[in-house]
């Protein structure tokens, strides 16, 4: 039995020398991280397909049961908004081959303005889409969560692809006004929709943003520790992605959600031991 939790990224400045080692080469930061967390969001990859060659020094560094969540590039989802996207779909899909199975799900982030008019489109683009990989869709528009109808219309077209919806839990960050610059810029630019917290298919993925206060941020994520021990229970395969606004501490705070769900879980596999952040002394 295994839990997947992990963070937006697998480097950050703040990170360095605190709980990964520093300097690090470009070429060990994945390794490092792996050895704290066992998933990624792949958001790069939302702003640039990345060089085939940049991908097989991913696939290097981590280990065929890691886990990538890969974003589609923003062009097919945001600027075509997923129609006469084929070529960038079809060059994508070759660039990111080299990581294989560690691709646990594409990422097809919608923008707020995909409304549920707009489902014949998402249909689609899922029916085009090869059946070599899983699919996960996160959306914005809040009528797909405060309409009963257009959820269930949505969770119709994402049932008949064997598609995953993608939860991105906000509700603990806005329950107060910011109190820090990061978390005035996340206000801005986060979405403020209902938590939901149903899964389609046997591999359910969760985004949480937490607040800068630790106690704030674990007594937010309290509701999924539930929801995941049960999944967990019943078979499934989850993965968590834990969110701070600066995500300063995010790669211990991932850790802590995979510690409080093997609390209730004491059969759950344990994560790996991290890399120690300094080298270790003789003395």
């Amino acid at each position: 039995m295994r839990l997947h939790v992990g963070c937006a990224m697998w480097t950050h400045a703040s990170w360095q020398g605190r709980f990964l080692p520093h300097p690090l080469p470009p070429g060990e930061r994945l390794r490092s991280y792996a050895t704290w967390c066992n998933a990624v969001e792949g958001n790069t990859t939302f702003y640039a397909t990345p060089a085939r060659s940049t991908v097989e020094s991913w696939a290097r560094q981590s280990s065929p049961d890691f886990r990538f969540v890969v974003k589609l590039p923003k062009p097919i989802t945001h600027e075509r908004r997923l129609a006469g996207a084929d070529e960038e779909l079809r060059s994508f899909l070759e660039t990111i081959e080299p990581l294989g199975p560690r691709v646990h799900a594409l990422w097809v982030q919608l923008p707020g303005s995909f409304a549920p008019a707009d489902l014949g489109a998402l249909a689609a683009f899922l029916h085009r889409l090869p059946r070599s990989h899983s699919y996960a869709v996160e959306v914005r528009h809040r009528a797909f969560f405060e309409d009963e109808r257009s959820g269930r219309l949505l969770e119709e077209v994402l049932a008949r692809a064997g598609a995953e919806w993608i939860p991105f839990d906000t509700t603990a960050f806005f329950q107060s006004p910011p109190t820090s610059d990061a978390e005035r810029d996340a206000w801005t630019k986060k979405p403020r929709v209902p938590r939901r917290s149903s899964a389609l298919t046997d591999r359910p993925i969760v985004r949480y943003l937490g607040r800068d206060a630790t106690a704030r941020t674990v007594e937010g994520w309290q509701p999924w520790v539930g929801t995941v021990t049960e999944w967990l229970r019943e078979g499934r395969s989850p993965t968590v992605f834990i969110h701070t606004p600066d995500n300063a501490d995010a790669l211990m705070l991932a850790r802590r959600f995979h510690d409080d769900v093997r609390s209730r879980l004491p059969e759950l596999e344990p994560l790996p031991e991290p890399m120690p952040a300094e080298p270790l002394s003789l003395f």
